[in-house]
This record gives C-alpha cells, sequence and structure tokens, in this order.
C-alpha cells in the first residue's frame, strides 16, 4: 500500500502475533515487485496505533485485534503468508494486492469529493 499510495495515503503496518523478523518468503515476493524491506520490521498493533488510524485493514485476526468506535474495518481473511511454499504464497500476495488497489482507489475517491457529495 505504501508503494501504490506514493504518499496519498499514510500507512503503518502491525501484527496482532508478530514474529521476530520478516518471513523469507515474504521478502521473496517483495523483492519480486522491486521493494525493498530492509528498514521494515515486525511490531505489534497498540491501542495507540489503532486509535491514531482512520482505516484499520485486518487480515483475519478476529478477535486478538483491538477494535475502537469510530473507525472503520476492513478484515481480509488471507492465509498467512510464512506458512506456505512460494506459489501458493504468490497467489496470497497477489489477491492482497489486488485488494489494495481497490482500498487505495477508495480512498483516494473519498478523499477527492467534495463534503456533502453522493456516494
Amino acid at each position: 500500500m505504501r508503494h501504490r499510495a506514493a504518499g496519498s495515503v499514510d500507512v503503518h503496518t502491525a501484527g496482532s502475533d508478530p514474529g521476530d523478523e520478516i518471513a523469507p518468503v515474504v521478502r521473496e515476493l517483495l523483492a519480486e515487485r522491486g521493494l525493498d524491506v530492509d528498514d521494515e520490521f515486525p511490531k505489534p498493533v497498540t491501542p495507540e496505533a489503532v486509535a491514531a488510524a482512520d482505516v484499520i485493514v485486518t487480515l483475519g485476526c478476529r478477535d486478538a485485534c483491538a477494535v475502537l468506535p469510530g473507525r472503520r474495518y476492513v478484515d481480509w481473511d488471507l492465509p498467512d503468508l510464512s506458512g506456505l511454499d512460494v506459489e501458493s504464497a504468490r497467489s496470497v500476495r497477489d489477491a492482497l494486492d489486488a485488494r489494495i488497489g481497490l482500498l487505495l482507489k477508495d480512498l483516494t475517491d473519498t478523499a477527492s469529493r467534495p463534503a456533502g457529495a453522493e456516494q
């Protein structure tokens, strides 16, 4: 999302049960798209991060994710990439990429609509 948004939305990532490092298959899949994750690291979702967000995208975390009233939640129930072979992980990555594209369009279209305009 950060790469595709090119600064049009502020993006932060975190996990409900982050590992110690980014999974090798995730690094490989992002590298295939020319994305470098050397400055990234797994971090936990905090109540403060949720409170600061307008939209929270969850990946099937259900009750493990903090929920605050007044926030928009989008749940994309997708398999965890770290447990998949690279071919299966590519299909999940591609599904995630398509959803990111739709969400980005929704966010940027919404931001460009005049106040009170019909949706």
